[in-house]
This record gives C-alpha cells, structure tokens and sequence, in this order.
C-alpha cells in the first residue's frame, strides 16, 4: 500500500534546496515582481528529483483543476469509491490501528485518506482549515470509516461548520449523519481534563493523583503555562489513535505557529524531563528534604523573593508528588513522536490565493521539511475559476470588438471577464511559485457563493476536494 516514506538525510537535502529557492523566489515576489507561469516554474522550483519533499515518488508537482463538482454520492458511499477496488477491512499491523489496506482512489484526497490513520491539516487562521478537515472527515465516514475529528483550536469553528449549536465538548461525540456503515464523530480539546486523565493514567495510585491535581502549581500549569495546549493536543491525537472506536483521526490544528508548537510538544516534554532544573526539584524525592540544606537556602530565598514562597513551595511540592511518574510521561512523550513520523500521518497543507496566507504557507511547508516531514496535499480555498478555457488575451480582443461595433454592454462583459480570468492566472502562478517545491499534488476549490455552516454546505464543499478525474 502507498505511504509516506520516512524521510531520511537522503531524502532531506532535496526539501531544504526547495526551501532556499522558494524563499528566494518569495524575496522577489516581494519586490514586485510578479512571474507568469513558465517563468515562476523555470527560476522558482528546483529541478525535477525522484521525489519530492514529501519523499514519495512521483511528479515533482501536479494540480487538480476546478471544473463543476459532480453529482453527489450516493449516502454510505464515498463518491471515490465509484472508482476504487473493493475495500478490505481495516486492521491492525505495524502502522497503527485501522490502516486501511488494498485501497486504489482516483482522487488526490481520496488516496491521502484511504492510506492514513491520521490526518493532519495545518495552516495559517482563516483560511477554511477546518471546514476541510470537517469535510475530509465526512467524507471518509462515507467510505466506511469510523472517524474523529478533533480539533485543537478553542474557537467553535467547528461546530460552527457542523451545524452544532450546543458546540462541542471535550469527549468524542458521535454525530447524526448518515454515512451507511461508516461512523463520525468530533470533539473540541479540552486542555485541563486532558492533563487531569494524563496525570491519573500514570500516577501510582488514586491519592497521587488527587495530590497532584489539588496542588495549586499544578492547576496553574494546566490552565495558563504556555505550551500545555499544544503538549495536551498531542496527548489527545495519541489517545484517539489508540481508541478502538475510531480508525482515522482527523486534526484541525491552531494556526501554523501554534502547530509548530503542537508539533514540538512531545520533544520539549522529554527535554524538560532531562532538564538540569526538573532533575534539581526532583532531588528532595530520591534524597530527602535534607538536600535543601543551608547549601540551597540562599538560593531558594532568592528564589522565592521573585516567585513568591507560596508560589515556590507549591511548585516544590508538586515536584515531591510527581515522583516516578516522569518514566510513564516520557514513554507517552515518545509514543507520540513516533505516531508523528509513522507511515499512516499525513499533513494536508491549506491556504488560499492570498499572498499572506501563501507565504505563510510556504514558510509553514519549509518547517515540516526542515523537521522531516512531508506535504501529502495542499488544498487551496476560496480559488477564482477560469471562466472557461479561453485566455486573458481572448476576453480583451472580444471586449475591444464589441466596443468597436457599438454593443457597450457586451464590451463590458468581456473586459470583466478577462480582468477575472487575469486574477484567477495570477492566483495560480502564486501558489505554483511559492508551492511548488513542495512537490505535492493541489487540489482547488473555487470561491463559494455561501459560508460552510452545516453539513449540507460541508458535502458541497466536499464535492470540490475530492472530484474524480
């Protein structure tokens, strides 16, 4: 079955000599100078390879062009599976639970969801990230699948796109869709509860727990230290892949900064634990409070005077609870690191036309390189169509004939119709020139007449992002 291959120092060259000639390329956009087509793929993408960044094989850079969506699927089938070989159940093996097996798709999206067991959509704010991991899921429960879609962002956006006007809570909640044998499910992270069920999962017994939890260092840290969010949401993404109920788990990750963070989580926590400064508070629980002895006293007065005692005798405290759960800490941390880089995770890349949105895209797509990661698919939203097949040129000869004989409002038709085609060209020389080096497929999905705000408008939607051909 196709997969991602994990991408080694071989394979990581060839991403980072795509970044330096994407960034660039970006330094002259910058400056005004707008390429067309054949110029943005001469100077701005490097020369063909075996594989791309991604490190799978296969064309440096294809796209799937916008075209009418078609007819919808039948309910309980995927409209890929029209054009699939049978399915075979999913099952468990060294990629993880629930990897689908024997499974040939069509469609650019289709295959990135009939190979994964995660999915992982990441961009920056406000350019239909979730509603696309809203709509991938949907469309996978429709081929079958049993799945959750969380998402990491405190926003309701998702809700909001699924048409629940009670929101969503921090346990999967399984939707009133009809996807025949398939199953969907969302959920909205809960940070707090999350750290609590870690901390209880790995703590020796009951009352270690209810210590740690009662301490107000802990409450603190669950609630406003920065990096917990994203530390949780990867505590989230590996309990949902462990769950049995589901066998693909789609995340709608915050803005791109913030994924990098979420991306990071699971390092930064085993880089704490091995942390001269954790291994100093942990001290008193191996040798006995006798280790803050007159030696320490000065430093821990100093100490208090900036934190306050208070503050500082929580936080050692805490420390004394915590003891020999940080075995337990790290092997999740670890487990989730792996489940990041295993063959069954994918990233879906969204943006649109925008250029701020494409930079950030592109910037966001030179950290996963540079981290050894991949594109598999970068969907671009919001998408002006052609308009046909013509060219600019062809509209404004049509608008100037017209003018010349005397039909004013057919001149301007056409003069409106090549300044739209103008922009719909220029759109995909930016996302070509910016994103190509990524050497992943793009799929288009043209700008909607209305927002996507229940499931109805969620299936329009995905009509677009998986149209076959």
């Amino acid at each position: 079955m196709p997969g991602r291959r994990r991408i080694g120092s071989g394979g990581r060259e060839p991403a980072r000599r795509g970044a330096r000639a994407a960034r660039s390329c970006r330094r002259r956009l910058r400056a005004g100078d707008r390429p067309d087509r054949r110029r943005a793929r001469r100077r701005c993408v490097p020369a063909r390879t075996d594989r791309g960044a991604s490190g799978r094989a296969g064309p440096r850079h294809r796209r799937v062009r916008d075209r009418d969506p078609p007819p919808l699927a039948p309910r309980g089938r995927s409209r890929a599976d029209r054009h699939r070989r049978p399915r075979r159940r999913a099952r468990d093996d060294a990629r993880g639970p629930g990897v689908l097996v024997g499974v040939l798709d069509v469609t650019v999206l289709g295959d990135v969801v009939g190979r994964s067991s995660v999915v992982v959509c990441c961009g920056s704010g406000g350019v239909g990230k979730t509603t696309t991991a809203a709509a991938i899921g949907l469309e996978a429960a429709r081929g079958g699948r049993r799945v959750v879609v969380v998402t990491i962002d405190p926003a309701r956006r998702l809700a909001d796109a699924l048409g629940l006007r009670d929101g969503l809570s921090g346990e999967p909640q399984q939707l009133p869709v009809d996807v025949g044998d398939g199953e969907m499910w969302a959920m909205m992270l809960d940070a707090p509860a999350m750290f609590e069920r870690v901390v209880r999962a790995n703590a020796a017994d009951p009352d270690q727990a209810d210590r740690i939890v009662a301490n107000a260092f802990y409450r603190n840290m669950a609630t406003a230290l920065s990096g917990t969010q994203e530390y949780m949401a990867s505590e989230a993404l590996y309990e949902l892949h462990t769950d049995e109920r589901f066998d693909l788990v789609v995340v709608d990750t915050p803005p791109s900064r913030n994924a990098i963070e979420f991306l990071e989580a699971p390092g930064v926590l085993t880089r704490f634990l091995d942390h001269k400064a954790f291994k100093l508070m942990m001290l008193p629980t191996r040798t006995g409070l006798k280790v803050f002895g007159a030696a320490t006293q000065p430093m821990l007065r100093l100490i208090g005077k900036v934190v306050g005692s208070d503050v500082l005798g929580d936080a050692v405290a805490f420390f004394q609870t915590f003891a020999g759960m940080e075995v337990g800490f790290r092997e999740r941390a670890d487990a989730v690191a792996t489940l990041l880089r295993a063959t069954g995770t994918e990233f879906v890349l969204v943006t649109s036309p925008q250029r701020d949105a494409l930079v950030e895209a592109a910037w966001f797509a030179d950290q996963l390189s540079e981290r050894g990661y991949g594109v598999a698919t970068t969907v671009v939203n919001r998408v002006h169509p052609r308009f046909g097949d013509g060219s600019v040129a062809d509209a404004r000869k049509r608008a100037d004939a017209a003018a010349d004989s005397g039909r004013a409002e057919l001149a301007a038709t056409w003069a409106n119709l090549a300044a739209l085609r103008e922009v719909a060209e220029r759109e995909r020389a930016e996302v070509e020139a910016l994103l190509g080096h990524t050497g992943a497929p793009v799929v288009d999905v043209p700008l909607l007449p209305t927002d996507v705000h229940d499931l109805d408008s969620l299936d329009h939607l995905g009509r677009y992002l998986f149209a076959v051909g």
